[in-house]
């Protein structure tokens, strides 16, 4: 289990630990071992920190090699305490699984945060630190809700400020390179008049004094004289992603690294993204997994009461609505026939044969693991009649006319009592939403926890919402990741998490600037032993102040796409 010199990277507001997963998906030089270890993943919700924790228990083993007992707790058949007791489990890897702290940033005591980022570095002089802070003042929706509060309590929302944690850590333990995460809304938010991005970005260019960063973005190279603040979205159906999300990234370098890094200054093009060729869509993410039935709620669920309300749909339908939609009326029908063909709803584990045939080599090697033998947390939810009357038409009319329909487009015998339901605007006028087999899909968000209405599976004859494990396949999660709690969780911890896959791809950019820094600063130091010492390292002089990279209004450059 021993990782050779791994770099150390620290997690702030983990979450599930997507961001993490993708660092340690990075393979080094050696057989076994890894290019990042994860050394200290910070979260403050009970239910996602045993998410994590549970997670850095699988990866103290080397790809292939974690004991049976781990699969034979995800699959339901011994509990978390036996797991962590089994014999097969050792003193080291139960160790290690304490990377995972428990504790709420801003509330936590700093001497306790920060014994436990010093013990972990060990003195390392090459690390990392990631992590997003929690976005809910900085997304749109999230301003929508508060601004119909008292605009005082609003602005006072500590939640405006969790980034300075952020950037206290970055002030205390000088990284590396850090990586921060947020919505896109970020760049529109306000706090007393002023643009929060703007102050966030001046703080992390210059968190001290003789202390710098360049605020570098992901799909830009840093070879223009300044950055649009639109140039640091990255739009995740462009790098091969199954899923149009669009999430602010930033990537800082510490000042006295970049002045003699080659690759940041011979070779910015290659610290890119590299755009997709193709896209990955829903159809190919979803790939293998068992179709399902969904189930009824607020009445007697059974296979014929679930066959009869997909029959019921068709019916209501068919006189008032038949003129000029044939079509339309026949394509639920036959999703209907179908339909019984499917009897099970799923559950916590499926013993199945998954075969992603849709899926190319590279994306079975990412999400398959032969020893799962099944799917994991895919289970259907249960859904009131009319809603399953609206999911079958909905999907019905996506997979004819190849667009989810708006809700002027469905009949008036399905439309919902709202009072809204009329309106055009957004997201209403999308209220019911079928994720298109053939494209990425749209943003998976915690909403997801509260009902399907936006995240309709596009295969009609299912007639249901996606499950936790279709969720997590469309946030790039391995089939083997295991969400702790009830399935309302384990949707929250899956909406609020950076895609795994993204993680990875941006985790090669960095380790490219490492190894290129290192391999610089051993050059320099053989060339001339002298350099200048700062703090208890010896590093190369460092101006007393650097151009903080602010990003300027440019017109045309990596215009933003709507979400």
């Amino acid at each position: 289990m021993e990782i050779k010199n791994p770099i150390p990277v620290i997690d702030l507001f983990a979450g599930p630990g997507g961001l993490g997963e993708g660092f340690s998906s990075i393979g080094g030089h050696e057989k076994g071992a890894r290019k990042f270890q994860l050394r200290v993943s910070i979260e403050k919700d009970p239910v996602a920190h045993a998410t994590l924790s549970l997670r850095a228990l699988f990866r103290t083993f080397p790809k292939g090699e974690a004991p049976d007992a781990y699969y034979q707790y995800i699959r339901g058949e011994i509990s978390r305490e036996e797991l962590f007791a089994h014999p097969s489990i050792p003193a080291e890897a139960l160790e290690a699984a304490q990377e995972a702290k428990l504790a709420e940033l801003g509330k936590t005591s700093h001497h306790e945060v920060d014994q436990w980022i010093s013990n972990a570095l060990c003195g390392a002089e090459e690390w990392v630190l990631i992590g997003g802070p929690p976005c809910q003042a900085y997304s749109v929706a999230g301003r929508a809700r508060r601004t119909r509060e008292c605009q005082e309590k609003f602005e006072s929302d500590e939640k405006h400020f969790l980034y300075k944690e952020y950037l206290r850590i970055i002030r205390e333990f000088r990284p590396t390179i850090f990586v921060m995460e947020n919505v896109k809304g970020i760049l529109t938010s306000k706090h007393n008049g002023s643009h929060i991005f703007q102050k966030i970005l001046e703080d992390l260019s210059s968190p001290a004094e003789n202390l710098s960063y360049r605020i570098r973005s992901f799909v830009v190279p840093d070879d223009v004289e300044a950055l649009d603040p639109h140039d640091f979205v990255i739009q995740a159906e462009r790098y091969g992603l199954p899923q149009s999300r669009h999430r602010v990234i930033l990537f800082g370098v510490r000042a006295d690294v970049a002045l003699i890094c080659p690759a940041l200054l011979e070779r910015p093009q290659n610290l890119v993204l590299e755009r997709s060729q193709a896209p990955f869509t829903v159809a190919q993410a979803l790939s293998g997994l068992p179709p399902l039935r969904s189930k009824i709620s607020r009445g007697a669920d059974s296979l014929e009461a679930w066959h009869y309300a997909l029959e019921e749909a068709c019916t209501i339908l068919l006189r008032p609505y038949e003129a000029g939609r044939r079509e339309l009326i026949d394509t639920m029908k036959e999703a209907a026939t179908d339909a019984r063909k499917l009897s099970s709803s799923g559950g916590r584990f499926i013993p199945c044969s998954v075969t992603p045939n849709k899926m190319t080599g590279k994306q079975r090697e990412w999400f398959l693991d032969s020893r799962l033998k099944g799917a994991l947390q895919h289970e259907a939810r249960s859904h009131m009649r009319s809603d399953l009357h609206r999911y079958l038409f909905a999907a019905s009319f996506a997979k004819l006319r190849k667009e989810s329909p708006k809700i002027h487009q469905f009949p008036e015998q399905l439309l919902p009592a709202h009072e809204n339901v009329t309106s055009e605007s957004v997201p209403f006028s999308d209220r019911f939403r079928v994720q298109m087999a053939d494209s990425p899909s749209t943003t998976i968000v915690a909403h997801i926890a509260k009902d399907g209405h936006y995240y309709i599976h596009p295969d009609p004859s299912q007639c249901r919402s996606l499950t936790v494990r279709e969720a997590a396949r469309l946030q790039t999660f391995p089939d083997n990741y295991f969400f702790e709690g009830n399935r309302t969780q384990q949707y929250t911890q899956i909406g609020n998490a950076v895609p795994p896959l993204l993680a990875r791809k941006i985790a090669g950019i960095v380790a490219s600037v490492i190894d290129s820094y290192r391999a610089a600063k051993n050059r320099q130091t053989f060339q001339s032993p002298l350099s200048r010492q700062i703090g208890d390292r010896e590093m190369p002089p460092v101006p007393e102040r650097l151009e903080s990279g602010t990003p300027t209004q440019r017109q045309g450059a990596n215009p933003p796409q709507p979400t």
